[in-house]
Protein backbone atom coordinates (compact mmCIF):
# COMPACT_ATOMS: atom_id res chain seq x y z
CA UNK A 1 0.00 0.00 0.00
CA UNK A 2 1.42 3.39 -0.97
CA UNK A 3 1.66 6.46 0.61
CA UNK A 4 -0.91 9.50 -0.41
CA UNK A 5 0.69 11.96 -1.86
CA UNK A 6 1.18 15.30 -0.73
CA UNK A 7 -0.52 17.65 -2.84
CA UNK A 8 1.07 21.58 -3.25
CA UNK A 9 -0.31 24.64 -4.51
CA UNK A 10 2.21 26.96 -5.08
CA UNK A 11 1.11 30.36 -6.28
CA UNK A 12 2.40 34.22 -7.22
CA UNK A 13 0.21 36.12 -5.48
CA UNK A 14 0.06 40.11 -6.55
CA UNK A 15 1.63 41.82 -9.46
CA UNK A 16 4.91 40.32 -8.66
CA UNK A 17 6.34 38.87 -12.39
CA UNK A 18 9.31 37.13 -10.83
CA UNK A 19 9.04 33.17 -10.39
CA UNK A 20 11.82 31.88 -10.75
CA UNK A 21 12.38 30.83 -7.01
CA UNK A 22 8.54 29.45 -7.25
CA UNK A 23 9.70 27.33 -9.74
CA UNK A 24 12.54 25.75 -8.35
CA UNK A 25 10.79 24.78 -4.98
CA UNK A 26 7.79 23.58 -7.01
CA UNK A 27 10.76 21.11 -8.48
CA UNK A 28 12.24 20.51 -5.33
CA UNK A 29 8.56 19.37 -3.73
CA UNK A 30 7.82 17.26 -6.68
CA UNK A 31 11.48 15.30 -7.10
CA UNK A 32 10.85 14.87 -3.25
CA UNK A 33 7.44 12.84 -4.47
CA UNK A 34 4.60 15.35 -4.26
CA UNK A 35 2.13 16.52 -6.48
CA UNK A 36 2.81 20.02 -7.22
CA UNK A 37 0.16 22.27 -9.08
CA UNK A 38 1.57 25.76 -10.08
CA UNK A 39 -0.98 28.77 -10.65
CA UNK A 40 1.39 30.91 -12.53
CA UNK A 41 1.67 34.74 -12.38
CA UNK A 42 -0.38 37.75 -10.98
CA UNK A 43 -3.24 35.34 -9.34
CA UNK A 44 -5.66 36.89 -6.81
CA UNK A 45 -6.42 35.73 -3.39
CA UNK A 46 -9.84 34.54 -4.39
CA UNK A 47 -8.20 32.57 -7.61
CA UNK A 48 -5.65 31.01 -4.78
CA UNK A 49 -8.49 29.90 -3.13
CA UNK A 50 -10.43 28.84 -6.08
CA UNK A 51 -7.44 26.98 -6.92
CA UNK A 52 -6.80 25.07 -4.08
CA UNK A 53 -10.37 24.08 -3.67
CA UNK A 54 -10.41 22.86 -7.46
CA UNK A 55 -7.50 20.74 -6.85
CA UNK A 56 -8.04 19.40 -3.08
CA UNK A 57 -4.60 20.11 -1.94
CA UNK A 58 -2.84 19.73 1.40
CA UNK A 59 -0.53 23.12 1.16
CA UNK A 60 -0.29 26.25 -0.08
CA UNK A 61 2.88 27.98 -0.92
CA UNK A 62 2.93 31.45 -1.75
CA UNK A 63 6.37 32.95 -3.26
CA UNK A 64 5.96 36.93 -2.58
CA UNK A 65 8.66 39.21 -3.76
CA UNK A 66 6.52 42.43 -3.57
CA UNK A 67 6.52 43.01 -0.46
CA UNK A 68 2.54 42.51 -0.37
CA UNK A 69 2.71 39.90 2.23
CA UNK A 70 0.93 41.56 5.19
CA UNK A 71 -2.17 42.41 3.12
CA UNK A 72 -2.54 39.19 1.08
CA UNK A 73 -1.92 36.31 3.23
CA UNK A 74 -4.51 37.26 5.63
CA UNK A 75 -6.78 37.39 2.71
CA UNK A 76 -5.68 33.75 0.83
CA UNK A 77 -6.35 32.18 4.67
CA UNK A 78 -9.88 33.98 5.14
CA UNK A 79 -11.13 32.39 1.76
CA UNK A 80 -9.78 29.18 2.31
CA UNK A 81 -11.50 29.15 5.72
CA UNK A 82 -14.83 30.08 3.98
CA UNK A 83 -14.13 27.14 1.37
CA UNK A 84 -13.92 25.01 4.24
CA UNK A 85 -9.93 24.60 3.84
CA UNK A 86 -8.83 25.57 7.39
CA UNK A 87 -7.10 22.37 7.78
CA UNK A 88 -4.62 23.29 4.33
CA UNK A 89 -1.61 24.18 5.32
CA UNK A 90 -0.07 27.97 4.08
CA UNK A 91 3.26 28.78 3.45
CA UNK A 92 5.24 31.60 2.47
CA UNK A 93 8.75 32.43 0.13
CA UNK A 94 10.07 35.42 -0.76
CA UNK A 95 11.55 38.92 0.34
CA UNK A 96 9.84 39.06 3.70
CA UNK A 97 11.34 41.05 6.53
CA UNK A 98 12.08 39.12 9.70
CA UNK A 99 10.06 41.53 11.60
CA UNK A 100 6.94 40.39 9.63
CA UNK A 101 7.91 36.52 10.07
CA UNK A 102 6.12 36.36 13.62
CA UNK A 103 3.08 38.08 12.82
CA UNK A 104 2.52 35.98 9.68
CA UNK A 105 2.75 33.22 11.99
CA UNK A 106 0.05 34.58 14.31
CA UNK A 107 -1.81 34.85 11.00
CA UNK A 108 -2.05 30.90 10.57
CA UNK A 109 1.01 30.80 7.95
CA UNK A 110 3.05 27.44 8.79
CA UNK A 111 6.58 28.57 7.33
CA UNK A 112 8.11 32.01 6.21
CA UNK A 113 11.07 31.23 3.90
CA UNK A 114 13.25 33.93 2.72
CA UNK A 115 16.44 33.75 0.31
CA UNK A 116 19.04 31.13 0.73
CA UNK A 117 16.55 29.08 2.66
CA UNK A 118 17.01 25.21 1.82
CA UNK A 119 14.68 23.14 -0.18
CA UNK A 120 15.51 20.18 2.13
CA UNK A 121 13.86 22.66 5.08
CA UNK A 122 11.30 23.46 3.13
CA UNK A 123 10.20 19.86 2.26
CA UNK A 124 10.78 18.74 5.51
CA UNK A 125 8.52 21.46 7.52
CA UNK A 126 6.00 20.45 4.37
CA UNK A 127 6.02 16.80 5.52
CA UNK A 128 5.39 17.48 9.52
CA UNK A 129 2.91 20.31 9.06
CA UNK A 130 0.85 17.90 6.92
CA UNK A 131 1.44 14.86 9.40
CA UNK A 132 0.32 17.08 12.28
Amino acid sequence: MTEKKIRVLVAKPGLDGHDRGAKVVARALRDAGMEVIYTGLRQTPEMIAEAALQEDVDVVGLSILSGAHIALAPRILELLKANGQGHVKVFIGGIIPDEDAPKLKEMGIAGVYGPGASTEQIITKIREAVAA
